[in-house]
């Protein structure tokens, strides 16, 4: 039942609305799901289980009820306090499309000058388009969009733009959603049908499914070096699944 209420409200309630009230829903039954299975590392929370999430296919033990966070969240979390400097060397930073998991959090870090953006969420700083980021070239250390690439028109636009504002030396992570059996990016701009849409790429607002081959590459494509890191093999499986991190066992990490 909960998957399936999950499934629903994901597919039909706008994203802003969600980003507005679903924190006060889920934290409020948060301690239905107590226990010591699985651990959150962003909040050091332990569940006997977590929340299904996904629009078509719910994917089991996925949704932390109190962080918010979900598999891609807790992967980068573990990434950047235990094989990066992310938490003490000072940086500027932008993060497109903030995730509720990791605002407060990041704005506290006393090192980052943190900058967040989006087309409309109510948690941005600054609203735009992301095809045309308004900050000068090279005006930030570290970038950020998790699941922003395959909603976006033109996602070779986009990720020039971040080439381009990010400085010399600097690094992000860009994370989106992988069919980890096709090498190729499926992509067809004729299809406009939600359902169709849905079927092909996960999501009604999805424009595309990326390859495991090709993200890569289009990663290379736009300036960046990029590293495909493996986080089962950095913590082990058994961290690896007291973190339910599921499917997102690689982190694209990219440099400028």
């Amino acid at each position: 039942m909960v998957k399936n209420l999950v499934a629903l409200l994901t597919r039909f309630i706008p994203r802003t609305l969600l980003q507005r009230v679903a924190h006060l829903g889920l934290q409020s039954i948060s301690w239905l799901y107590s226990g010591s299975m699985l651990e959150d590392p962003i909040d050091g929370r332990r569940y006997r289980k977590m929340l299904p999430y996904g629009r078509v296919r719910p994917r089991p033990n996925a949704l932390a009820p109190h962080s918010l966070s979900l598999e891609r969240h807790r992967a980068l979390w573990i990434y950047f306090k235990e094989f990066s400097n992310f938490f003490e060397k000072p940086a500027r930073m932008l993060h497109m499309a903030p995730e509720y998991c990791f605002i407060k959090r990041f704005r506290a870090l006393s090192n980052l000058d943190y900058v967040t953006g989006d087309l409309d969420s109510p948690w941005a700083d600054h609203h735009f388009d992301v095809h045309r980021i308004p900050f000068e070239d090279a005006s930030f250390d570290f970038v950020m969009a998790n699941h922003l690439m395959e909603h976006v028109d033109d996602d070779r636009t986009v990720l020039n733009e971040f080439f381009r504002v990010l400085k010399p030396g600097g690094w992000g992570v860009l994370q989106v959603p992988i069919d980890w059996t096709n090498p190729n990016t499926e992509e067809d701009r004729s299809i406009t049908d939600p359902s169709e849409l849905e079927r092909l790429y996960w999501q009604r607002d999805h424009l595309r499914l990326y390859g495991y081959e090709d993200y890569p590459s289009r990663l290379k494509q736009a300036g960046f070096s990029v590293e495909v890191v493996d986080m089962q093999a950095l913590l082990g499986l058994d961290r690896y699944n007291r973190y339910a991190l599921g499917g997102e066992r690689w982190v694209f990490v990219v440099r400028k």
